[in-house]
């Protein structure tokens, strides 16, 4: 184990995938127990999409992927609950159309820029060969950007989540912390993609925070619980990864998923 661990080191790319990770996977999983819990699991599945349409743009005008990308999905975050919020088209549904609108940019874009190249390959399958220096430094900064705004409106998030009628009530502007979990999840989705790719991002926020609520059932509980089964399962997929050479999104993912059922599994038979 311990020349495995010098092995895996000793490559810059490995160490620079490990760093944006456990930040990313943090981010991830106390987003995703607020969104889990909100019935708003998918918006990272939506705004993946987008992020793929932003940076085929981005491929189409030769611009920096991160400096178009973050921008239009913040944008687009902000529009989806917007959307959801003030018309006909709710939740699920506002989620797809423009998720789809965006993928079918994005395929289009690419197939007039001489077709699917290694770069956007890379976004919509995720790997750890695609980030680069700025790439980490870059996911470093808005990465602690996003837990640290969590962190101090933790009170307010905590509020909006469970009973938002309730929090309206007493004064909470839950209109701005509702746009402030969208963009806090668009900036992670961005971040999350070059390594987990498009297609696969959103289970990456949502698994963790499903095992975490079959293990307790306190908000405090499921957070501590989310960040520490995200970060074991990237510790687990990546290594899994770099050792059977499998795409490292989806071993993390596995990864995730096989956590999930034991749990389920164990909570079953405790129930039986």
């Amino acid at each position: 184990m311990l020349e495995l661990m010098k092995e895996i080191f000793s490559y810059p790319f490995m160490v620079r995938a490990l760093i944006v990770g456990i930040l990313v996977s943090i981010c991830a999983s106390i987003l995703g127990v607020s969104l889990v819990l909100k019935r708003y699991s998918m918006i990272g599945d939506g705004l993946s999409h987008v992020g793929f349409g932003a940076l085929a743009l981005a491929a189409a005008l030769n611009v920096a992927p991160l400096a178009i990308a973050i921008p239009v999905v913040v944008v687009a975050a902000i529009l989806l609950l917007r959307v959801s919020e003030n018309s006909k088209l709710k939740g699920d549904a506002a989620i797809a159309v423009i998720s789809t609108g965006s993928l079918a940019v994005g395929v289009t874009l690419v197939s007039i820029n001489s077709g699917m190249n290694v770069d956007l390959y890379n976004y919509m399958f995720g790997s750890i060969l695609a980030m680069s220096k700025s790439d980490v430094t870059i996911s470093v900064l808005l990465s602690v950007v996003v837990m640290g705004l969590y962190l101090f409106f933790y009170d307010k998030i905590f509020a909006v989540t469970f009973d938002e009628t309730f929090a309206k009530a007493t004064g909470t502007p839950a209109g701005f912390y509702n746009m402030l979990l969208s963009v806090l999840t668009a900036i992670t989705v961005v971040l999350g993609m070059r390594m987990m790719g498009a297609l696969l991002i959103s289970s990456f926020i949502i698994f963790p925070p499903l095992t975490a609520m079959r293990i307790t059932k306190s908000f405090k509980g499921v957070l501590i619980g989310s960040i520490f089964m995200a970060i074991i399962g990237f510790a687990i997929g990546i290594t899994i990864s770099f050792i059977y050479a499998i795409p490292t999104g989806a071993s993390i993912v596995l990864t995730d998923m096989c956590f999930f059922f034991l749990f389920a599994g164990i909570n079953w038979i405790k129930n039986r």
